[in-house]
């Protein structure tokens, strides 16, 4: 295996020419300390107006939140798992610890090529990137990707609202349609060639009130099976996503074209795993979605431990079956792109194919603007990289 060279670079559609960069189109990352907060709606929403997804005042989306929320306590005050673990107990195990350690372990095929000798070379190239900052130089090279083109459905007055942050925006060519009327989501199709495999995702935003129809709309149309969360409901007391699945001790939703109804959970040292029963209220089909919640990822860095990231992402593409995995965080651009690229550069290595990270992070960039927000989150990618070839030299020795 090595760290770095040419990959696959086809893939099933065209990009346009790039047009000319504006920096009002992908502001800085939501997550970053160091970044101004994008506000959830401009000046014009402040005014007293109908709930509609047209109209929809910041005010009363906070109202809503907190009216679903009556009873608990803030994440601001509590842990997920903590909140949850005030629940009843969910049925079978889903998974053990165990079974996750075992699946963090990634394994190359053997290979002639995968020598003693050839792991060290590669583990200390990656320490050299970090140590002298050469995977920094590389996500300052990423910010002059020119975006594809302008978002015009996005910036459309009838889907503005529908934003939730106004500068993260999902290009027209690649964005999530819903229905015959291809109607408009925040949400776009990321699809990543490895060898001769095409990894297929849709990264989005954390459903506001008014879109969670529209948000189990795509997963059910695109029979999505899994979701991949990665944000806390709120943070810092600001609403970084609307709670759009059943939770005890309501276990069921009723939707404009769904039900939805809690089958299992289980709460786990880092992530919580619930399946959820998915019924069409018009054909009364059923399908059952895992959504994953991973919650040891804090609110301005990366994840608690590469050790916590590695299960999650390894259990998410495990029980993956159908559609596209839907990842999300609060803008769909930050958290989201690193899980991403992480479950990417995991496949490669599981393939024992030569990768590159800014390769693959720019491919996730031409697909939705500003994938992997900030260097801390870029490095901490490096630093997956880093830990998998450790294990694996571990292994082998």
């Amino acid at each position: 295996m090595q760290l770095l060279g040419t990959t696959r670079k086809t893939v099933r559609f065209h990009f346009p020419r790039p047009v000319t960069y504006s920096s009002q189109m992908c502001s800085k990352d939501t997550d970053d300390k160091n970044s101004t907060l994008l506000k959830d709606h401009g000046p014009e929403h402040s005014k007293n107006v109908s709930e509609s997804p047209q109209k929809y005042s910041l005010q009363t989306q906070q109202r809503q939140d907190r009216r679903q929320s009556d009873g608990y306590m803030s994440d601001d005050d509590v842990s997920i798992a903590q909140r949850l673990a005030t629940f009843p107990k969910g049925g079978a195990t889903l998974v053990s610890e165990e079974e996750l350690l075992q699946l963090a372990k990634v394994r190359p095929p053997q290979s002639n090529g995968g020598s003693r000798c050839n792991i060290e070379n590669l583990i200390q190239k990656i320490k050299t990137q970090i140590e002298q900052q050469e995977a920094l130089k590389e996500f300052m090279s990423l910010e002059h990707i020119k975006p594809l083109d302008d978002c015009h459905v996005a910036k459309a007055p009838e889907n503005r609202e529908k934003n939730r942050y106004r500068d993260i925006l999902p290009y027209d060519l690649t964005r999530v349609t819903l229905g015959e009327k291809k109607d408009f989501i925040n949400a776009s199709y990321i699809r990543v060639p490895v060898g001769e495999e095409e990894l297929f995702y849709i990264s989005t935003q954390g459903p506001l009130p008014f879109t969670t129809n529209d948000f189990w709309q795509m997963v059910w149309e695109n029979h999505s099976n899994v979701i991949a969360m990665i944000t806390r409901e709120k943070e810092h007391g600001i609403q970084k996503c609307h709670r759009y699945w059943p939770e005890p001790p309501s276990d069921s939703i009723d939707l404009t074209q769904f039900q939805l109804r809690l089958d299992n959970y289980q709460i786990l040292n880092c992530f919580v795993i619930r399946i959820i029963e998915v019924m069409n209220k018009q054909t009364l089909e059923k399908r059952l979605v895992h959504h994953l919640q991973l919650t040891t990822w804090p609110d301005h860095g990366t994840p608690r431990s590469s050790e916590d990231l590695l299960k999650f992402v390894r259990y998410m593409r495990n029980i993956h079956r159908s559609g596209p995995i839907i990842a999300h965080c609060s803008a769909g651009i930050g958290r989201s792109g690193v899980l991403l690229c992480v479950d990417v550069l995991l496949r490669y290595v599981e393939k024992d194919i030569p990768f590159d990270i800014k390769q693959i992070v720019t491919h996730l960039r031409h697909q939705r603007c500003g994938m992997i927000q900030t260097k801390e989150q870029y490095v901490f990618c490096y630093e997956i990289a880093l830990h998998v070839l450790k294990n694996i030299q571990s292994m082998r020795s």
